[in-house]
């Protein structure tokens, strides 16, 4: 009993370090902000990488995330007579949780293992002591352009993922013979189901989620070492971590904004 009490106490130490090696690099991060200007090619072409390369499987999963919740709450409501509501459960489905959610984790899995990989190869190699040698700041370098195109792209993302389901949901609402729910009728349940507050939670999860990605990623990249299997392992810590805190920061971003 003793040993496992030693061995949770000294995990948590370490958690706590990592917590804090973390917030350290979000406020050198961000105390870099003011360079941005200077850095726009890097910004635009991680925007690229971040926001436009990700469109195609952003659009193809959430055309189909919306149809399976259309489908699923649609027939179980055919039931009851009540499937003229499909819209505003869709919607506000898409928008409250599965669209900040789903689109960070694509992003995560996606962009956000190809920031930890890039920067720790760039570690392994010592690339990173060169840039620090040239007195150039690795963190305005690497990490500033990441996270200020990650809370861009993240937050634009969802929004065009929530309208992508939300489509996904009328088709297959008009289309099953169970349902046949007129467009008009999604539309205006839809309405009168989403107002400002809900589209503005999502708004801000999604925000929020972006800069976990990116400041979680990039710490991970930045502490690389044990060469080619070493960026492998780092590359699956980033995406785990940044699923984990993803949740987690959903639970209290979802108790807060209620």
């Amino acid at each position: 009993m003793t040993k496992f009490l030693e061995f949770i106490g000294k995990q948590l130490i370490y958690s706590f370090g990592i917590v804090g090696e973390v917030l350290i690099l979000l406020k050198r991060t961000l105390f870099a902000f003011r360079e941005a200007p200077h850095n726009m090619p890097s910004i635009l072409a991680q925007m690229a990488i971040i926001g436009y390369e990700t469109l195609p499987v952003a659009s193809v999963m959430a055309f189909f995330v919306g149809m399976v919740l259309a489908l699923q709450t649609g027939v179980e409501l055919s039931k009851y007579g009540t499937q003229d509501i499909v819209g505003s459960i869709v919607g506000l489905s898409m928008v409250r949780e599965m669209g900040p959610v789903m689109v960070s984790f694509l992003v995560a899995g996606r962009a956000g293992s190809a920031m930890a990989a890039e920067i720790g190869v760039m570690k392994v190699y010592e690339e990173i002591d060169a840039l620090t040698t040239l007195e150039i700041d690795p963190v305005r370098y690497l990490a500033m352009p990441r996270l200020i195109a990650a809370l861009i792209c993240v937050p634009v993302l969802t929004i065009y993922s929530d309208c992508v389901g939300m489509l996904g949901g009328a088709i297959i609402s008009h289309l099953h013979p169970k349902l046949f729910i007129s467009y008009a009728t999604y539309t205006d349940s839809l309405r009168l189901a989403l107002k400002f507050r809900e589209i503005a939670a999502g708004l801000i999860k999604s925000f929020v989620f972006g800069g976990i990605i990116a400041v979680i990623c990039c710490y991970v990249g930045f502490n690389t070492s044990g060469g080619a299997r070493g960026i492998g392992v780092s590359t699956t810590r980033s995406v785990v971590l940044s699923f984990m805190l993803i949740l987690v920061a959903d639970y209290f971003l979802t108790r807060i904004l209620m």
